[in-house]
């Protein structure tokens, strides 16, 4: 089996390479390398290039007519710069998905798993949420991802393609063997908030501690980046018993099933590194939610999947990929 990797170079889409290829799926890896790292490419087919362009993905996919899959990666991600710049997330996220779409579909790959987001979900709650939850994608990202799930389930009924859209809760740690990991030294999410307030020495900021969750925090549902890995290996080597003529497109969320608060997420990086984390508390800031957790029942029965690693495992991992990103990223 050999399957694309749109995005391959990044941290989710490098670590998903790993894993294919532990599990002895052939894999090629197409990334413009905007914010992915060569290095997590090394030994590995590497075509550098944008999604949408036609030179790069006519060479690619004449060099390998044999693609059985692809794995769709590729995205810009980062939140707070989607509401700066809305028109360039739709036309990174919505429109060069698109592009790459119709490009695949002229060349007959018909498999598409694509990397959603549970940021498409309503987070007033604070609660578990399936499959079929309330939708309400807070920022143009989040919007993104759901006209690219919108588009996906159209094609799919149109009888262009079949297609798994996975909708990741919050990825955290790194490769356990140290591979891969965040690329980006200052990360925005909130155990790389909390690791960089810690290395500074500084206090870190809860903000918003008055949401209808068990001690006023947001509630997360952190999921370790090699369980997710492996839930892709699982949804591609099982794509045609779930993604079938009959059901050509599948939700399928990807989480631990548990929630855990802001407070608790602190006590876990504590309970890891033995050193206490002084706190301030704020207000809530704008687009902030209580958040969700997800409810993976569906990801057990259609993949036989459910997540294997702890909170503690992905603060520590985060933690020891630290030291290692800068021989790695430079």
């Amino acid at each position: 089996m050999k399957v694309l990797i749109t995005g391959g170079a990044g941290y989710i889409g490098s670590t998903i390479a790993t894993a294919c290829i532990e599990a002895g799926i052939d894999v090629v890896i197409l990334d413009d390398l905007s914010t992915g790292v060569q290095a997590f490419c090394e030994g590995r087919r590497l075509y550098v290039g944008d999604i949408a362009d036609g030179a790069t993905l006519d060479r690619l996919l004449g060099d390998h007519p044999d693609i059985d899959a692809v794995v769709h990666c590729a995205a810009r991600i980062v939140v707070p710069e989607s509401v700066d710049d809305p028109l360039g997330y739709y036309g990174a996220n919505v429109g060069k998905t698109i592009l790459l779409l119709q490009r695949l579909r002229d060349a007959g790959i018909s498999r598409i798993v694509f990397s959603s987001s549970a940021a498409v979900y309503a987070g007033e709650s604070g609660t578990g949420v399936d499959e079929s939850g309330a939708l309400a994608p807070s920022s143009p990202y989040a919007m993104s991802k759901a006209m690219a799930e919108t588009i996906l389930e159209d094609a799919a009924t149109a009888g262009d393609l079949r297609s798994i859209a996975l909708r990741y809760f919050n990825p955290v740690g790194a490769d356990p063997r140290m591979r891969t990991g965040p690329q980006n030294p200052t990360p925005s999410h909130v155990l790389g908030k909390i690791m960089q307030a810690h290395a500074e020495g500084r206090p870190f900021s809860i903000t918003g501690t008055d949401w209808p969750t068990r001690d006023g925090s947001g509630v997360r549902d952190y999921v370790h980046v090699w369980d997710l890995a492996l839930a892709h290996v699982a949804a591609v080597q099982k794509f045609d018993e779930v993604a079938t003529a009959d059901t050509p497109y599948r939700v399928i969320n990807l989480g631990t099933g548990e929630g855990v608060t802001v407070r608790e997420l602190i006590n876990s990086f504590e309970r890891v590194t033995g050193d206490m984390v002084p706190v301030t508390e704020g207000p809530r800031r704008p687009g902030d939610q209580a958040g969700a957790f997800a409810i993976v029942d569906l990801a057990g029965d259609l993949l036989d999947w459910r997540a294997e690693r702890s909170v503690e495992d992905g603060v520590r991992d985060a933690l020891r990929w630290v030291d290692k990103r800068r021989d790695v990223v430079g």
